[in-house]
């Protein structure tokens, strides 16, 4: 792993102090040090110097890391650990050293364009085709999960987002996110995704999936702005007529949303100006992961909706809902026990225009 010597400063400057094995989200399920950050700095920096080979143990160790960040939050010695197991994925990727999980998902991907490998309609959630526009100043990227799984909340996004003028990709990819994470090459995609945005004229670009809007502003070389739909909505939401509810929720922060970005306030700032919020045990920059992201749904199933199931453990007593923007972390907090009561932003924001 030659190519990984750029990253020794920066696993160096890790003094092994344990603070991250405090808020690991896979560490506190496991136990094992090898599925915490300092254990994971340690296998790269052994993997870098030849002294270690990436067997199963070490692909399991690396591959766990959900990636969320809390890491970082909380890291004194100021280094970014998901940086640094993502470019050690990527190596390991060139290499062909992959889990057949990743190797599944990654050709799946690669040869539907989307993360379910199905030959559907991406769009079949679309009744009026006729409200995709070819120019347009917004374009709504809809993500996979919301083109396949939530139709009602992709009808909701777009039905709010076209009233400014958005439009819709007709050939839209997968943003390519489930591919970086995992380590692999997704360029082609991005390219794709890329070409389509420019041939509409449009300068931003909205998202309702944290994951496809941490990619689409970090890795799309900045061609367009990217907003989030909470974004979006709290700087439209004087325009937008809203009645109030008399319900209470609770609001679960996206990783990549959230920590990654620091997007804390708008969602908040929608909540509150439909019905009452009261915050999760732990919520903003300390918000526990719903233990979706960074491929280890797709690999470790079990290991993931344990991370769920903790999460859930956060939701403060008598809410009715508990509101999200990212899919991802529905379908994860979902299946980890929390049921329908788990829904997204917009989808609260469709009942207060009910």
């Amino acid at each position: 792993m030659q190519n990984m010597k750029q990253d020794k400063r920066a696993f160096n400057l890790c003094v092994r102090c344990g603070t991250c094995r405090t808020v690991c989200p896979a560490f506190l399920e496991s136990g094992w040090e090898s599925a915490n950050t300092r254990g994971r700095m340690m296998i790269i920096k052994e993997l870098t110097s030849g002294r270690l080979q990436a067997d199963g143990d070490v692909l399991r160790s690396l591959n766990t890391c959900t990636t969320c960040g809390l890491c970082t939050e909380n890291c004194p010695a100021g280094i970014s650990p998901p940086e640094i197991i993502e470019r050690a994925r990527r190596m390991l990727a060139i290499q062909g050293k992959v889990t057949p999980e990743q190797d599944a998902l990654s050709r799946s991907i690669f040869q539907s364009g989307n993360t379910f490998g199905t030959g559907d309609d991406r769009l079949a959630w679309l009744q009026d085709r006729s409200l995709v526009r070819k120019k347009a100043d917004y374009v709504y990227f809809v993500g996979c999960m919301n083109s396949y799984r939530y139709h009602e909340t992709a009808k909701n996004t777009f039905s709010l987002l076209s009233r400014f003028g958005a439009t819709l990709l007709p050939g839209e990819q997968c943003c390519g996110s489930p591919l970086l994470r995992m380590g692999f090459d997704a360029s082609e995609l991005i390219e794709e995704n890329s070409r389509q945005i420019r041939e509409i004229g449009a300068s931003t670009v909205i998202t309702g999936c944290a994951g496809c809007y941490t990619t689409l502003k970090n890795s799309y070389g900045n061609q367009f702005q990217v907003l989030s739909v909470p974004e979006f909505l709290a700087s439209h939401i004087s325009e937008i007529d809203l009645k109030p509810l008399d319900i209470t929720v609770t609001y679960h922060d996206p990783c990549h949303l959230g920590r990654h970005n620091r997007i804390y306030e708008q969602p908040r700032q929608v909540i509150r100006a439909i019905c009452r919020l009261v915050e999760m045990k732990a919520s903003r920059n300390a918000a526990r992961c719903c233990g979706g992201g960074g491929g280890v749904r797709a690999g470790y199933k079990d290991l993931s909706l344990q991370m769920a199931r903790r999460r859930l453990e956060d939701v403060p007593d008598d809410v009715d809902y508990i509101v999200t923007s990212c899919p991802l972390c529905i379908r994860n907090l979902r299946d980890g026990g929390g049921g329908e009561k788990v829904i997204d932003l917009v989808d609260l924001v469709g009942m207060a225009m009910e």
